[in-house]
């Protein structure tokens, strides 16, 4: 089978390798579309959050149908449609241990959720970015319809909490530089765009709720600044999520407004515990979130992809598909 690994420190190839065996509680997958994420681009760079080991094959992001499963196997059939989680214990899937960017690939039965017949394979390759921002708007406490929301940041996990913000009904305020990525989050529900380098946030936000402030701050940017402006667009009583991930990133902050606003200020990563929610919720409301993608490339064609991403910043998500013929 083809499978792209990756070697050394920058340093990839798409590979002829064995088929894996799976074991009694095992499954095995073939891939139909598989997402690249930053975290991919950190581990191919030789870094990553927990320790890994060269060659490895990344993906985890991905959607898959089940070709074989194992004996002790009871829940799954070949055929079956499914995704699955990608933090297993101490064990991060695509990362310590390999993940998807192959034709097929082995996954424990209990990581595994099954796709609701209306969620493409691309919508499914999308899942799990989506989920970290679908948490986010659980983690906000009681959204709905009643709330503005500002999000800060329109990259992939951006975009996926402007899409849950406003399939419940939210206002959605986004703070976004560029253009196309502005583009995209308007057609995913967001209600105003402000581009932090032509306008004052604050005051921009501040225009936009008519001296109110956002109910619902999100920051999906990463960026410390960001983090720091998020106490001043919030509201009195406002609730403030961070999901961007910034290590070691430092800004002056106006401390005293939690104090003096009543905030309500949570950090959180990844979206434990919340996928098969976030499915239903595809599923239910419709969510396309196909034009989040913005390449596509075959698995023989995997190294391509990632050269995409790391060559044409404009990207905001590339997929890499296999047919199966």
């Amino acid at each position: 089978m083809k499978a792209l690994q990756f070697m050394s420190p920058n340093t990839m190839a798409v590979n002829e390798i064995a088929i894996p065996k799976i074991a009694d509680d095992e499954v095995l997958l073939a891939s139909r579309s598989v997402g690249i994420c930053h975290s991919d681009i950190e581990l191919l760079e030789g870094r990553y959050i927990i320790p890994f080991q060269y060659p490895i094959i990344p993906g985890h992001e991905w959607s898959a149908e089940v070709m074989e499963v194992g004996s002790k196997v009871s829940k799954l059939k070949a055929g079956d449609r499914v995704v699955g989680e990608c933090v297993i214990g101490q064990e991060h899937f695509g990362f310590s241990i390999s993940g998807a960017m192959a034709e097929f690939f082995i996954a424990k039965a209990d990581w595994l959720h099954k796709l609701p017949e209306n969620v493409s394979w691309t919508q499914g390759a999308l899942v799990e970015p989506f989920s970290c921002g679908y948490y986010a708007t659980v983690r906000a406490d009681n959204m709905d319809a009643s709330d503005t929301v500002a999000v800060f940041g329109a990259g992939p996990i951006g975009l996926g909490v402007i899409a849950a913000s406003a399939a419940k009904g939210a206002r959605v305020i986004v703070i976004e530089p560029s253009a196309d990525r502005a583009k995209v989050a308007l057609s995913l529900g967001a209600d105003v765009v402000i581009d932090p380098t032509k306008q004052n946030t604050k005051d921009a936000v501040m225009e936009a709720t008519h001296g109110v402030g956002a109910t619902i701050v999100i920051d999906a940017s990463g960026r410390p600044d960001a983090m720091a402006a998020t106490l001043e667009v919030a509201s009195f009583h406002g609730r403030v999520v961070i999901i961007g991930i910034s290590v070691g990133g430092k800004a002056p902050a106006e401390m005293g407004l939690i104090q003096s606003k009543e905030l309500q200020v949570r950090g959180i990563i990844g979206s434990p515990g919340v996928w098969p929610e976030t499915i239903r919720f595809l599923s239910r409301t419709n969510l396309d979130l196909s034009k989040l993608v913005t390449s596509s490339f075959n698995i023989s064609e995997a190294d391509k992809a990632y050269q995409k991403v790391l060559t044409d910043k404009s990207q905001i998500k590339v997929h890499v598909t296999n047919s199966g013929k």
